[in-house]
């Protein structure tokens, strides 16, 4: 059995506003390392996934999404500085992908498809 995954992907809606949450930067971790720092575009999302085949292999991840910087200059900073999404991911090929939902006082996630 393969233990590759296809590709790690991820969205940022603003539900506050009901908008995509542009120019959000966000970091992926594995164990401690770094894996990608990337910002989302205009639709929320980022221009390539996160990870891709070999590299995203069968662990335990984080993503930590830099709200605190995509809200600075907003008049109200919001709740959260960051906020990050700790996820595992199985031995199975697919692709996973981890929206993202988020207000100034609350956030909601789930495994996407």
């Amino acid at each position: 059995m393969s233990t590759e995954i296809d590709f790690l992907t991820v969205h940022v809606l603003d539900t506050a506003c009901g908008l995509p949450a542009r120019g959000m930067a966000l970091t992926l971790l594995r164990d401690g390392e770094v894996l990608a720092e990337r910002v989302t575009n205009a639709d929320g999302r980022c221009d390539a996934p996160l990870l891709a085949g070999e590299a995203f292999r069968a662990g335990t991840y984080e993503v930590v999404f830099d709200v605190a910087g995509w809200r600075a200059g907003a008049g109200d900073p919001g709740f959260y500085d960051r906020i990050t999404i700790r996820f595992m991911a199985v031995a199975a090929p697919g692709h996973v992908h981890i929206p993202l939902l988020l207000s100034p006082y609350g956030y909601a996630t789930y495994k996407g498809s």
